[in-house]
């Protein structure tokens, strides 16, 4: 029997910030677009594939993310690929998303930076008109490579500016803090995109520190190490920084042992704006709602409790206020029919 509070997430309209489009490549689609664009893959069938999807750490994810992304080639990959997100995140009630795409995994490979682009966009039309879902891109910058690099491909990107919201910060966090990027950051900002980054994941607090202060983000993509600072905690809570936490994501990563140990329900003791995100959910074993679900049952959140996250989630976007207010008050009015804890 499904129990009331899981009725409750189902149906809940849900917002979703840290979402690797790449990430969501499922077995399926991979292998049929490496039939299409006449790919040999490097496994037999959709087993193995599954079985390779058992990581150690970030470094041993990537190496099989960064594999799938060969099947990736022409426009109509990269609009096969986000359309099926959307119609996942329809499934999942999500009302708006900002979609974390890796342009330089695809320059690098001789694939056009408008090839990219223009796919993604192209479903993302589509999700508003035939979905009811808005959405926004950040161009992330992949830390293991240069920063010249980064700034190559910000440069490669302006005469795109007004298909972008954001930049951001992924791949390796070990060994490549934030002020690596802090010009190409600095350049962004001066294009009008919305900075945001990676850390405090498999990296220190020191990184946490380093993205406010030299990159000056807007929003930590994971943060969950921020409580080893009791200071960066304090701050974050007073500036309000939102945190997109990635559940599932920290514990197939390690970040923490089981999902009762996470630290998300303390992130919400120390009044911080902490927000549910699925990462990469092909690869990690679930999508937004099983996110919301496997905290909900290790951690024993109520319904006030998941509230506050889906609030969050809105609060915590790039959306503007009236927007904002809109769905807040769709929230507020699914929530009424539900018990208050």
């Amino acid at each position: 029997m499904t129990r009331p509070i899981e009725s409750f997430i189902r149906n809940l309209p849900k917002a979703e910030l840290h979402l690797h489009i790449e990430g969501t490549l499922e077995p399926e689609l991979m292998f049929r677009l490496a039939e299409r664009n006449r790919i040999t893959l490097p496994f037999a069938s959709l087993d193995e594939v599954r079985a390779a999807y058992q990581f150690s750490d970030l470094q041993s994810f990537l190496d099989i993310y960064y594999q799938g992304m060969q099947v990736l080639i022409e426009e109509e990959d990269f609009y096969d690929l986000a359309i099926a997100y959307f119609e996942r995140a329809h499934a999942d009630q999500i009302r708006h998303c900002e979609l974390f795409f890796d342009p330089q995994g695809h320059t690098e490979r001789g694939i056009p930076f408008k090839t990219v682009i223009s796919g993604l966009r192209r479903a993302q039309d589509e999700a508003r008109e035939r979905l009811g879902i808005s959405s926004g891109l950040i161009l992330c910058f992949l830390r293991h490579l240069s920063a010249e690099s980064a700034l190559a491909t910000l440069e490669e990107a302006l005469p795109y500016r007004e298909w972008l919201l954001g930049v951001g910060l992924d791949s390796s966090e070990s060994g490549h803090p934030p002020v690596k990027f802090e010009a190409v950051f600095e350049r962004a900002r001066q294009e009008g995109l919305l900075p945001v980054a990676h850390a405090g994941e498999e990296g220190p607090p020191s990184y946490i520190w380093e993205a406010l202060d030299l990159l000056k983000v807007l929003r930590i993509d994971h943060g969950v190490r921020c409580l080893e600072d009791e200071r960066l905690v304090a701050r974050l809570a007073a500036e309000k920084v939102p945190l997109t936490v990635c559940p599932l994501s920290n514990v197939k990563l390690r970040v923490f042992d089981t999902m009762a140990r996470h630290n998300l329900k303390e992130l919400l003791r120390c009044e911080l704006c902490v927000t549910v995100n699925s990462d990469d959910p092909a690869y990690f074993g679930g999508y937004l709602t099983e996110n919301f679900l496997a905290v909900q049952r290790a951690l024993g959140l109520g319904f006030t409790e998941i509230r506050q996250l889906a609030d969050n989630g809105f609060r915590a976007s790039f959306l503007g206020e009236r927007e904002k207010g809109e769905l807040l008050d769709e929230v507020r009015h699914y929530c009424a029919g539900f018990p208050q804890d």
